[in-house]
């Protein structure tokens, strides 16, 4: 079976987000003063070929520890469509 996966890194709540400064910075600047706390992540999508969900969320939770995500960091979520 195919699965396709969406998902969604982001940098953990205690950690320093300076991009999203910017990009709440750059959003101010354009008149755009009610944004706050802007947080920037990464969003991936992929299909994965697994015979069953569970072993395609096995193997997605795997790319996402080993590759995708800095689990230091950042936290990570994904669902199936």
């Amino acid at each position: 079976m195919i699965f396709i996966a969406n998902i969604y890194v982001s940098l953990k709540s205690t950690v320093s987000d300076p991009q999203g400064a910017t990009v709440s910075g750059a959003l101010s600047q354009l008149g755009f003063d009610s944004v706050k706390n802007v947080r920037v992540g990464k969003y991936i999508t992929l299909e994965i070929e697994k015979p069953t969900k569970e072993e395609a969320e096995s193997a997605v939770s795997n790319m996402c520890e080993q590759l995708l995500a800095n689990t230091v960091i950042e936290e990570y979520r994904f669902e199936f469509q």
